[in-house]
């Protein structure tokens, strides 16, 4: 294995700014790796921060989502694009959010047979449709949701959410982005 994240001979910018530096510091004291896709994306600071900024509005702002029902939500869409990078990273995400590695190996093998509430389904069925043909999305599909005691705004979040794991899935598998091997082994 390389040290380059993807297949693109596209090196960080050395040295990052401080910003950056400080923000893969961060990330290296509390996950103890800098993530492969940021490392990917710092060969441009202004398209890091894109990805970043927006990454983190949709993972980690308020929302009507838990953490958890994003990453599953990632993880889903991730299965369904068959997108190793995205799989590997919230697959382990999701084992640690929720402590049941069971959990997150279903989500990823195929995500109907895993133990999870009827809103968490509906979310689910809702991002693999989004995967698979958004363009079919119709107000019964919304209001399969809002039955299920999503708002309008929570469903924002969820078609968001989805929207941006596929394209993420979409330039990770295109670019072989690799995941860190620590993934591989967390909350098992």
């Amino acid at each position: 294995m390389t040290d380059q994240p993807t297949a693109l001979d596209l090196p960080m910018v050395d040295p990052l700014p401080d910003a950056t530096q400080k923000y893969f510091d961060i990330c290296q004291d509390k996950l103890g790796m800098v993530p492969n896709v940021l490392k990917a994306h710092a060969f441009d600071v202004a398209k890091l921060d894109a990805f970043t900024g927006l990454y983190n509005d949709l993972m980690l702002a308020d929302s009507g989502l838990t953490k958890l029902e994003r990453e599953m939500i990632a993880v889903v869409v991730s299965a369904t694009n068959r997108c190793f990078y995205c799989l590997t990273a919230h697959g382990s995400a999701v084992r640690q959010l929720s402590g049941d590695p069971a959990l997150g190996e279903a989500l990823v093998m195929n995500w109907r047979v895993a133990n999870v509430t009827e809103r968490q389904r509906a979310m689910l069925m809702m991002a693999e449709k989004i995967t698979l043909a958004s363009a079919t999305i119709e107000e019964s599909d919304r209001q399969a949701l809002r039955d299920h005691g999503l708002s309008d705004r929570d469903i924002w979040d969820v078609i968001n959410v989805a929207a941006f794991f596929n394209m993420s899935n979409r330039v990770a598998s295109a670019t072989a982005m690799q995941p860190n091997p620590e993934y591989h082994g967390q909350a098992r």
